[in-house]
C-alpha cells in the first residue's frame, strides 16, 4: 500500500511513482527524425530502436510491447512503426502515407471504444494475422490498448504470438508491461517509453495550438504531461473550468451530505461530457446504417434490420459507457494530484506542486492533516479506481471515497 511505503521512508522523494511524477531532463522534440517518424515527438531512444530493427533483420522481433503512460505517444510511434515496415524502403513516401492514413491492407489496427476487446475481435485479429502481406514487406497488427483484454481474450492471442507467419509483426500498446499476462510479455519485445516534462509538453502545445505560453504551462502541470489531456485543457476554457470546479468542490466538502452531493455531481457531469462526447456521432452511425440498407428517414425500421440496428446500438452503449469511466478516471487522477500535493507540503515541500493555483487551499489541509490521513485517502484513491474498473456502481465508489476525504476514516 502506498501509505505503508511512505512510512518507511519519512525521505519525499523515495514516494512511489503513482504520487509523484518522474523528474526527466527536458527532452527535445525529434524534429530531425525521417519521415514516418517526423510526428512521434519526445522518444529519440525509441525511434531509433525501432528504425535499428527495420534496416537490420538481426534486430528485428515478430512481437512488440510499446508501454507508456497515457499520453506519451505509444499509438503515434505504432503507426510509424507500421508504415516504416511496410514501405520497401525509406523513399517509398506513398506507402507510409497510405498506412499513416489507415487505409493500407496490410496494416490491421484494433483500437476499441469499449470497456474491453472481446474474443471475438482477438480471434478476427489471429485470423487476420495468418494472411501474407498482399502488397507491402509485412501484414502488422496493431492493438492499441492491449491492457483491456481479459485473461481468456489473450489466451487467444498466444498461439499466434508464439508461432506467428514469418511475414507478420504484432504490436501491442499498454501503459505497462504490468498490465499484460506473463505469457504474453515472455512472447514480446518490450519497449518503454519515457515520460516528457511539463516544458518540454507545454512548448509543444504552444507550437501546436498557438496557446497562451501561461495557459499552457498550466495545462501541462494539470494534465501531469499527458499530451492529449494537456492539449485539450489548453484549448477548452470549459474544461479548465470543470476541472476547477471539481477540485474546489471536494476541497470544501465537510461531511457526508456534501461528500453523496459532490460524488453525484461528479458523476453527473462525466456522463453529460460522455452524451456530448458521442451523441453526435451516434447519430451520424445511424444514419449511415440505414443509407446503407436502403430505408429513408423516418421510415420504419422492418424486421430483417432491426438485428443490425441493435448491434450497432448496443455497440454505443460500451463506447458510452468506456466514456464515462474515462472521465471518471481522469477525475480520480485529478484527486490523486492534489493529495499529491498536499503531502509534499506535509513534508516541507512546495516546489514541483502540480495544483498551485490551490496552493492556499492546500497549506491549510497540510497544516490540518496529519500525513497518515492524507496517505489514507490516497490509498482509497488508488482503490477507488480499481473498484470502477470491476464495475461498482459510480456514484457509491465516489461517495465511500469523498466521506474518507472528509473525515479521515474509511465508511
Amino acid at each position: 500500500m502506498i501509505a505503508e511505503e511512505v512510512r518507511a521512508r519519512i525521505d519525499v522523494d523515495a514516494l512511489s511513482l503513482s504520487l509523484l511524477p518522474v523528474r526527466l531532463e527536458r527532452m527535445p522534440a525529434t524534429a530531425l527524425a525521417p519521415f514516418p517518424w517526423t510526428d512521434v515527438w519526445g522518444q529519440d531512444a525509441a525511434v531509433e530502436t525501432l528504425r535499428t530493427a527495420v534496416e537490420n533483420p538481426a534486430a528485428m522481433s515478430h512481437a512488440w510491447l510499446i508501454t507508456g503512460p497515457p499520453g506519451s505517444g505509444r499509438s503515434t510511434l505504432a503507426t510509424a512503426f507500421a508504415a516504416s515496415l511496410i514501405a520497401s524502403g525509406p523513399d517509398d513516401e506513398q506507402t507510409m502515407h497510405q498506412v499513416l492514413a489507415g487505409t493500407h491492407p496490410d496494416v490491421t489496427v484494433l483500437r476499441t471504444e469499449k470497456v474491453i476487446i472481446s474474443i471475438a475481435e482477438a480471434r478476427a485479429l489471429v485470423e487476420r494475422s495468418y494472411f501474407g502481406p498482399s502488397s507491402g514487406r509485412y501484414r502488422v497488427i496493431v492493438v492499441e490498448d492491449a491492457d483491456r483484454m481479459t485473461e481468456r481474450t489473450s489466451n487467444v492471442l498466444l498461439k499466434a504470438l508464439e508461432e506467428p507467419p514469418e511475414q507478420t509483426v504484432w504490436i501491442l500498446c499498454a501503459p505497462s508491461e504490468a498490465d499484460l499476462l506473463p505469457t504474453i510479455r515472455s512472447r514480446v519485445r518490450s519497449l518503454r517509453l519515457r515520460e516528457p516534462d511539463v516544458a518540454s509538453v507545454a512548448e509543444l502545445i504552444v507550437r501546436r495550438t498557438g496557446a497562451d505560453p501561461a495557459v499552457a504551462e498550466q495545462a501541462a502541470r494539470h494534465a501531469q504531461r499527458h499530451i492529449g489531456m494537456a492539449q485539450r485543457l489548453a484549448t477548452d476554457e470549459a474544461a479548465r473550468s470543470r476541472r476547477e470546479q471539481t477540485l474546489r468542490a471536494v476541497l470544501a466538502a465537510r461531511g457526508v451530505s456534501d461528500a453523496v452531493e459532490v460524488a453525484g455531481q461528479i458523476v453527473l457531469a462525466a456522463t453529460d461530457d460522455a452524451k456530448a462526447l458521442t451523441a453526435e456521432r451516434d447519430e451520424a452511425e445511424r444514419r449511415s446504417l440505414l443509407h446503407t440498407v436502403g430505408i429513408a428517414e423516418g421510415q420504419a425500421v422492418p424486421p430483417a434490420v432491426r438485428s443490425q440496428i441493435n448491434a450497432l446500438e448496443e455497440e454505443q452503449k460500451q463506447r458510452a459507457k468506456r466514456s464515462v469511466r474515462d472521465g471518471l478516471d481522469r477525475v480520480l487522477t485529478d484527486l490523486q494530484s492534489l493529495f499529491r500535493d498536499v503531502v509534499m507540503l506535509q513534508f516541507g515541500r512546495d516546489d514541483g506542486l502540480i495544483n498551485r493555483e490551490l496552493a492556499a487551499e492546500l497549506a491549510a489541509i497540510a497544516a490540518a492533516w496529519e500525513p497518515a490521513r492524507t496517505l489514507v485517502v490516497l490509498d482509497h484513491l488508488a482503490e477507488t479506481r480499481e473498484s470502477l474498473e470491476r464495475n461498482v456502481a459510480p456514484a457509491l465508489a465516489l461517495e465511500s471515497l469523498l466521506v474518507t476525504v472528509t473525515s479521515g476514516r474509511r465508511p
